[in-house]
């Protein structure tokens, strides 16, 4: 390979998410908020992280609840779970709401006779580019679902955590550098890891572990919208020459959520292909 040719990581089954399940999860019930996804082209969408995270939990054995603001997408995911034979219920709540938090979790808890994990993947990015077009309404909206979202799921799920259970916070590495120049979007995402290491804190007490996952740029529906709005994204140089795939993050998730990872919390893991550290 030339100096000039850039390098790309070939994809392996576990990319494409054709590796068969292991029993890594089996009898283990966990509550995916985020586990729909967005739609960019339904004609050629891509796999979306939270979608990834619910079919792969299921595969390993796990039964699932997929909560969603789009009830119709969390009834997809449960479809497409129940199809290849695992077990899981759709739960509609717009995480914004406390309201449908308080409900979500208890209705994940009743439907599922207990709770193993929690994966908290939510996040939205509005408003202007750059700090001089931040607006009070954008800067509260975000943080709405990005960061008080998961404080509220944290303080309705702990108590109703198995003990040993695990949590999952799905943060960006806009968290860990600049980039997205969504300045109330970077804040959340970084507050995100102050958040997880008190809920890891208070879990320790229970052996409740909570981490931090940290997508880089990931092909997903939500990505390719997010590139089409910001084009310099899809241009961005990344040390494996291609972006993620949603199951890749997926796997990375689910190495925090089994117990392969069981003497590990506090912790933050970029799933980048190298991108904040090279």
């Amino acid at each position: 390979m030339s100096d000039t040719a850039r390098y790309v990581r070939p994809p392996s089954a576990e990319s494409r998410g054709e590796a068969p399940g292991r029993s890594r999860l089996s009898g283990r019930r966990i509550l995916v908020v985020g586990g729909g996804q967005r739609t960019f082209n339904p004609a050629t969408d891509p796999v979306g992280n939270g979608r990834a995270m619910s079919i792969l939990f299921a595969r390993e054995g796990a039964r699932l609840a997929v909560a969603d603001k789009n009830a119709a997408s969390a009834a997809e995911t449960v479809e497409l779970i129940r199809n290849a034979g695992g077990q899981a219920l759709a739960i509609a709540a717009d995480v914004a709401r406390e309201a449908d938090i308080v409900r979500m979790v208890a209705e994940a808890h009743a439907g599922l006779h207990g709770l193993d994990g929690l994966v908290l993947n939510v996040g939205i990015g509005v408003g202007e580019l750059g700090l001089a077009n931040v607006s009070q309404t954008d800067w509260d909206a975000t943080l709405a679902v990005n960061l008080r979202a998961p404080v509220l799921c944290c303080r309705e799920a702990l108590p109703k955590l198995a003990d040993g259970s695990s949590i999952v916070f799905i943060s960006s590495i806009a968290g860990l550098r600049s980039g997205s120049q969504l300045p109330a979007y970077d804040a959340s995402k970084a507050a995100l890891t102050g958040l997880m290491r008190h809920v890891a804190l208070e879990g320790s007490r229970r052996g409740i572990r909570a981490n931090v996952v940290c997508p880089g740029l990931v092909d997903t529906p939500l990505g390719r919208t997010a590139s089409a709005g910001r084009p310099s994204r899809a241009r961005a140089p990344i040390p494996f020459g291609r972006q993620a795939t949603g199951w890749e993050i997926a796997y990375a998730v689910l190495f925090f959520i089994s117990d392969e990872s069981v003497y590990v919390t506090g912790q933050t893991l970029a799933v980048d292909s190298g991108l904040t550290g090279l």
